[in-house]
């Protein structure tokens, strides 16, 4: 009993340094927005107090509504694309292929890449008057080329797919580890059987696998959910909100028009339907490895 009660000391000592930074840095911050959220502020009169008038008016705001519909469309995109694709590049990969290594730090390049860099390249690539892909269908033939970023229609899809190049490689990354640590005594005694690579897939390594998939839900709601960086880059929200999330909405309420206290109860939602979604898929995916 001692033993135990000198371990968590000496955890709580470790943890001390980070949380003296972590308080005022990150939870007071949280504690302000939650309060300037019941007020009219514009950072330098005095705040008025509004009551729930800034809840009111985001919820018939029809720009809030369509930044959570684009939020939702990353959030669905992001886990039918970047945790089954990260899946398939990691059996792939675990398998004995050649160059195997020069692979695996390909894919992961893009996610230690500075998102503003991955931004501000994608929007190069996909610039409709001197892309790359400009000149590629100009070597074509091809005069009517798609404006990816500034046709309303496709914007928010062409996002979606740069996110998804970013951020796989860190799925995949998980699921190598994951798979690595799966005991070749199965996969064997399965080769015997005759058992084919689908088979092995479906039968031993995606049961095995659950947890991580698990984790893996929960860390793509969570990033999907903050996205922001990426998409003010490339788009700032444009064109004609098209491309507009929660958190880039936020950012132009507060430090655009200077409503403090509007954009603080942006965030607020933020925070509380992120909650929400990562408490609910974290209740559902753990009665589904329960079962």
């Amino acid at each position: 009993m001692d033993s135990i009660k000198d371990g968590k000391k000496y955890i709580v000592w470790g943890l001390l340094p980070s949380l003296l930074f972590y308080i005022p840095f990150v939870i007071f911050p949280i504690f302000r927005s939650f309060v300037f959220s019941f007020y009219q502020w514009n950072g330098l009169s005095a705040p008025v107090f509004l009551g729930f008038d800034n809840f009111k008016k985001l919820f018939s705001d029809l720009i809030f509504w369509k930044s959570l519909g684009n939020n939702m469309l990353v959030l669905l995109f992001s886990l039918l694309g970047q945790i089954p694709l990260g899946i398939l590049a990691a059996v792939v990969l675990d398998g004995k292929i050649r160059g195997a290594g020069f692979y695996r730090t390909s894919f992961f390049i893009p996610m230690i890449l500075s998102t503003v860099v991955v931004g501000l390249l994608w929007s190069t690539i996909l610039n409709s008057q001197v892309g790359i892909i400009r000149t590629v269908y100009t070597m074509l033939g091809i005069a009517d080329m798609p404006d990816w970023l500034g046709d309303t229609r496709i914007a928010i899809y062409t996002l979606c797919v740069v996110i998804l190049w970013q951020c796989v490689g860190l799925y995949m990354i998980i699921f190598l580890a994951a798979l690595q640590n799966i005991s070749k005594e199965l996969i064997e005694a399965a080769d015997i059987d005759g058992a084919s690579e689908f088979v092995k897939l479906v039968k031993i390594r995606l049961p095995l696998l659950r947890s991580s998939i698990a984790a893996s839900a929960i860390l793509c709601i969570s990033g999907s959910m903050r996205t922001f960086d990426l998409i003010y880059t490339m788009t700032q929200g444009g064109p004609a909100h098209a491309t507009e999330v929660m958190a880039t909405y936020m950012y132009n309420k507060t430090f655009t028009v200077y409503q403090y206290g509007y954009g603080s109860a942006v965030s607020l939602a933020i925070c509380v339907i992120s909650l929400i979604l990562i408490l609910t898929s974290r209740v559902f995916l753990l009665r589904k490895k329960e079962a």
